[in-house]
C-alpha cells in the first residue's frame, strides 16, 4: 500500500489530519497556499490560523463543545492538546493565544520528518489518496475544480468576526471583571449598559453604515444566493430583531452585576483576553460588518470603551461549504472520486473544534484505525448528519449540540443533569469501542 496521502489546506483540520497520519506512518505533503494567494480574513501566514475568534468554547461535559473536548481527547487529539498548552484565563471556556498557538502547530509539523510543508495555491485535485481541508475561504480555481467534478452548485454562506482593543486604551474606573454568577475565575472584563447607554448603542447599530455582500463577491459567485449561518449573525443584524434582542442574547446582563454592588446592569458586553500578556481583549458577540469609521464611532459608545484603540476591526468574509450528504459516501470520500476525502468547514461543520474533529476523523478512517463512531457520542452524530440525507430542508453546517443526540431519559426535569448523564453514555460508549474500560 502506498502510504502516501496529499493534505490541501493547512488550517485546523488539515494540520490535524497531517499530525495523526504522520504518527500512523503515513508520508503527508501539506499544501497551504498562503503567502502566496492570500485570503479576505486571514491576518498572517501562519498554520492553523484562528480567524474568527480566540475561543474554542467551553470545557463543561454538559455543554456540546464540552463533550466534543472530551470525546477528542479519548481519540488522541493532537491540537487540543496544544491549545491547552496555550490556552488564556475563559472561565470555564478554552481560549488560545492566537499566535502563540499558530506558531506551535507550525513548529510541530515543520519538526515531523513525514510531513513536508509546501507552499503553493492547488488548483486542482492531484491524483491519489487526498484530504481537502481547505476550509470556507477555499480559492476561487480551487472552488471551480470541485464544482466541475461534483457536477452540482455548491452552497455558501457569510461570516463575519469581531473587532480587537488595545487593552491599554480600556478605562477600568467604569470595566470590572467577573465572571457570570461568580462561577470560576474572573476572567472575563464586563462593560454595564443603562437601559438609556443600551438603547442608544442599539439605534447606532441600526443607523450605521455597513459593507455591502458584493465587495465579497467576484464573476465566480455572484450569481449564488448568500445568508448568514445563524451562529455568525453580525450584531448589528440581531439588533434588527427587535430592541431587546441583544440583551436577552449577547448581552444578556444576568449575573454579571459589578462587585460589592447589587445593582443589576440593563444590558453587558463582555471582553475575552486575545493573549496571555493580557494585552488584547476581543468584543464578544460583537462580530460585524460595519464600515471601519461606523466601527470607531459605534463601539466606542460602549461604557468604558469610549477611547478604544481598535487593534483589528470587525469584518464580513465568505465562507464556503459542500453539500456533504448528496456528494459523501459514509467514510467521507466523495462519490466522485474515492481517492478524496473533505474535512474541516468545507465538509460541513461550524466550528473550531468541529473542524479540527474531522480531519482527526478523516486521518483516522484513512489509516484503517476507525471505521465507525457509537451513535452515542458526539462526533458519532456529527459524522452521520455529513453523510445521511437530512429528514427535513437542505443541509445546513452542524455543530456540536446534544439536540443530535439519541435521547436518553425523556423524564428527567434537569436538564443539567440530563446532559450529564448522555455525556457519561457517550465517553463509556466511546471507551467500550476503543478498549481503554478499566
Amino acid at each position: 500500500m502506498n502510504k502516501h496521502v496529499h493534505v490541501i489546506g493547512g488550517g485546523l483540520s488539515g494540520c490535524e489530519a497531517a499530525l495523526q497520519l504522520s504518527e500512523m506512518g503515513w508520508k503527508v505533503s501539506l499544501y497551504e497556499m498562503r503567502p502566496i494567494v492570500q485570503t479576505p480574513a486571514h491576518q498572517s501566514d501562519s498554520l492553523a490560523e484562528l480567524v474568527c475568534s480566540n475561543s474554542l468554547k467551553s470545557f463543561r461535559h454538559d455543554t456540546g463543545a464540552g463533550l466534543l473536548k472530551a470525546e477528542l481527547e479519548l481519540l488522541g487529539c493532537r491540537l487540543l492538546e496544544i491549545a491547552k498548552e496555550h490556552s488564556v484565563p475563559a472561565g470555564q471556556a478554552l481560549a488560545v493565544d492566537r499566535e502563540l498557538f499558530a506558531n506551535a502547530v507550525q513548529e510541530r509539523i515543520l519538526k515531523d520528518d513525514n510531513i513536508r510543508l509546501i507552499r503553493e495555491e492547488i488548483t486542482e485535485i492531484p491524483d491519489g489518496t487526498c484530504i481537502v481541508a481547505s476550509g470556507p475561504l477555499t480559492s476561487d480555481r480551487l472552488m471551480a475544480n470541485l464544482a466541475q467534478l461534483l457536477g452540482e452548485n455548491q452552497l455558501f454562506f457569510f461570516d463575519a468576526i469581531a473587532p480587537i482593543i488595545d487593552a491599554d486604551s480600556i478605562d477600568f474606573t467604569k470595566v470590572y471583571a467577573k465572571t457570570r454568577y461568580d462561577k470560576g475565575e474572573a476572567d472575563y472584563l464586563n462593560c454595564a449598559f443603562s437601559k438609556d447607554e443600551y438603547l442608544d448603542f442599539v439605534q447606532a447599530l441600526l443607523e450605521g453604515e455597513k459593507h455591502e455582500a458584493r465587495e465579497f463577491e467576484n464573476e465566480f459567485f455572484k450569481e449564488l444566493n448568500f445568508s448568514f449561518y445563524e451562529n455568525c449573525i453580525p450584531i448589528e443584524e440581531l439588533a434588527k430583531r427587535g430592541i431587546d434582542t441583544l440583551r436577552h442574547g449577547v448581552m444578556r446582563p444576568m449575573g454579571l452585576e459589578a462587585p460589592g454592588s447589587d445593582d443589576k446592569p440593563f444590558a453587558v458586553i463582555q471582553l475575552r483576553a486575545e493573549n496571555k500578556d493580557k494585552t488584547a481583549y476581543n468584543l464578544v458577540g460583537c462580530q460585524t460588518m460595519l464600515r471601519y469609521p461606523e466601527q470607531r464611532r459605534i463601539f466606542r459608545l460602549i461604557p468604558g470603551l469610549e477611547n478604544a484603540d481598535f487593534l483589528r476591526f470587525g469584518s464580513i468574509h465568505r465562507n464556503s461549504y459542500l453539500n456533504a450528504p448528496t456528494i459523501f459516501n459514509p467514510d467521507l470520500s466523495l462519490k466522485a472520486n474515492h481517492e478524496v476525502f473533505i474535512a474541516g468547514q468545507l465538509a460541513g461543520v461550524e466550528g473550531y473544534m468541529e473542524s479540527i474533529a474531522t480531519g482527526l476523523l478523516v486521518a483516522q478512517i484513512i489509516s484503517g484505525k476507525l471505521k465507525e463512531l457509537p451513535k452515542e457520542t458526539i462526533l458519532g452524530q456529527v459524522w452521520r448528519r455529513l453523510t445521511e440525507t437530512p429528514q427535513k430542508g437542505r443541509f445546513s453546517p452542524v455543530n456540536a449540540n446534544f439536540g443530535i443526540l439519541p435521547a436518553g431519559d425523556t423524564r428527567m426535569r434537569d436538564k443539567k443533569q440530563k446532559r450529564l448523564l448522555l455525556a457519561e453514555r457517550s465517553l463509556d460508549c466511546l471507551r467500550a469501542q476503543l478498549g481503554q474500560i478499566t
